[in-house]
């Protein structure tokens, strides 16, 4: 009758332990599309069977494991960072590109050209008042298209500080939210399977902003790194990074300060921020608009074209008249800009309004003298023939086709990156989901093989109930 009631204990605690296994192969098949869930594993453990001592056997349920792979994560996440970087950078050079346009039909290589073939025109005819006025309005023209590309550009910067704002922000709030978990595991959720997918969701979102290192402590938290050395999140404890503007002590040019971002302690963070999302916005603002708007340390490439034509252009309509012995100086000078500042001449170049037609001289004094040698000068600048036509020995149009193509040569790259990382990060989200996801027909499978165990030892229960009420039976007839 013992070995009876034994082996009924036992059958009764398989269907626990089964019934316990379901629970999990349930969760999972609940979570198989939960973002950072990881697949669970109950661990049935065998009990000790030995019918000389009485031991019945058995199983009991042990341990839920969980599947997840650090390794796994990691590779994830790190691939999800340069794509992270990839796509910013394809973002923010598609509206850079935009301002560049080198086809001809618009913007500033349109207005050149019309301005040039408004100089041949009046070479033609060096007295005709409506050609010197085509002259200026094609001037005002060229003017305001430098003006334009300015505006854009400064407009990209001012958009591009916004997004980096809006980044820093949108990291601390995911590390604020990775610090609420870490307090749920410190207060007895260890392990808890629902944390451990937010903790990992989470980790996911924060690393296509920036590069970081999460480290599984054996508290069951995770401490968060930035570039892998400045702490975002210990413990229960998050340091915030923070974004300003800082211009250097000493600066060359009255230009744009510099973005920066500081650690919790105010460490200058800065150059080692290159990663993520966060690392190509720095990188477009503080390296690839200063090359065109100019910074403390450079004029700006679109400044610097913008002086050197500029000056150009009112040397040649200012030649000097030496017939009498006394130099005179004839014609007038009709480019003004910001003379002050070498990083706001695109911005501030414009036409003198005082000017008029019939102040423009078409006449080099020489010698000898030329009745239409002005026009003639200002007309040959688009070939560039002359040394003071050029920029650093290329014609403006060239130096204009320069600028466009750093842009569309970086374009490319990154659209390539963008690519390249695409199938990097699924590849190494199919690998993870191979290690660690739930497999909908592996579920189904052990579903099927422990509903039969179930369903065994439910018969066997019900057999030996039976047998238990016949042997009562038997040792008391009389009671039945």
């Amino acid at each position: 009758m013992a070995n009876i009631l034994a082996t009924l204990g036992s059958s009764a605690g398989a269907l626990q332990a089964i019934d316990q296994l379901l629970q999990v192969t349930q969760n999972n098949v609940a979570n198989a599309s939960t973002p950072g869930y990881a697949k669970q594993s109950l661990v049935l453990e065998a009990m000790p069977f030995d019918l000389a001592t009485g031991a019945s056997g058995g199983v009991r349920a042990g341990q839920v494991e969980s599947s997840r792979d650090q390794y796994a994560e990691q590779a994830v996440r790190s691939q999800t960072t340069l794509l992270g970087n990839a796509q910013q950078n394809v973002s923010s050079l598609t509206s850079l590109q935009s301002l560049f346009d080198v086809s001809g039909q618009s913007g500033i290589p349109y207005a050149l050209n019309n301005l040039f073939q408004s100089f041949s025109a009046w070479a033609q005819s060096p007295s005709d008042t409506v050609a010197q006025q085509t002259v200026l309005q094609q001037a005002t023209s060229v003017a305001t298209a430098f003006q334009q590309t300015a505006a854009g550009l400064a407009s990209v910067q001012q958009n591009t500080e916004q997004q980096l704002q809006g980044t820093v922000d949108q990291i601390n709030q995911l590390v604020g939210q990775l610090q609420g978990d870490n307090r749920q595991t410190l207060q007895g959720a260890n392990g808890d399977p629902a944390v451990d997918a937010q903790v990992n969701s989470t980790l996911e979102q924060l690393s296509q902003y920036a590069n970081i290192t999460a480290l599984q402590q054996s508290d069951g938290t995770v401490t968060v790194l930035l570039n892998g050395q400045t702490p975002l999140l210990v413990g229960s404890q998050q340091y915030q990074i923070s974004y300003q503007l800082a211009a250097p002590a000493n600066p060359v040019y009255a230009g744009h300060p510099s973005a920066q971002i500081t650690a919790a302690d105010g460490t200058d963070i800065t150059a080692q921020t290159t990663g993520g999302q966060l690392g190509a916005l720095l990188n477009i603002r503080n390296t690839v608009l200063p090359s065109y708007l100019g910074d403390a340390s450079q004029p700006g490439d679109l400044n610097t074209m913008a002086k050197q034509f500029a000056d150009r252009v009112n040397q040649l309509l200012t030649p000097v008249d030496n017939s009498s012995g006394t130099p005179v100086q004839t014609g007038v000078p009709i480019f003004t800009y910001d003379t002050t500042n070498d990083t706001n001449v695109a911005q501030t170049l414009a036409v003198d309004p005082s000017v008029t037609p019939d102040q423009l001289t078409a006449v080099d004094p020489g010698p000898p003298s030329v009745s239409n040698g002005v026009p003639l000068a200002l007309s040959a600048m688009s070939n560039g023939t002359d040394s003071a036509d050029q920029i650093d020995g290329d014609t403006y149009s060239q130096f204009f086709g320069g600028m466009a193509s750093s842009i569309g040569n970086a374009l490319n790259n990154a659209t390539g990156q963008q690519t390249v990382q695409q199938t990097a990060v699924a590849q190494a989200q199919n690998l993870r989901q191979q290690t660690s996801g739930v497999s909908l027909d592996e579920e189904a499978t052990i579903l099927v093989q422990f509903q039969r165990a179930y369903d065994a030892n439910s018969r066997l229960i019900s057999v030996l109930d039976q047998i238990t009420l016949d042997a009562i039976n038997i040792l008391a007839p009389g009671t039945a």
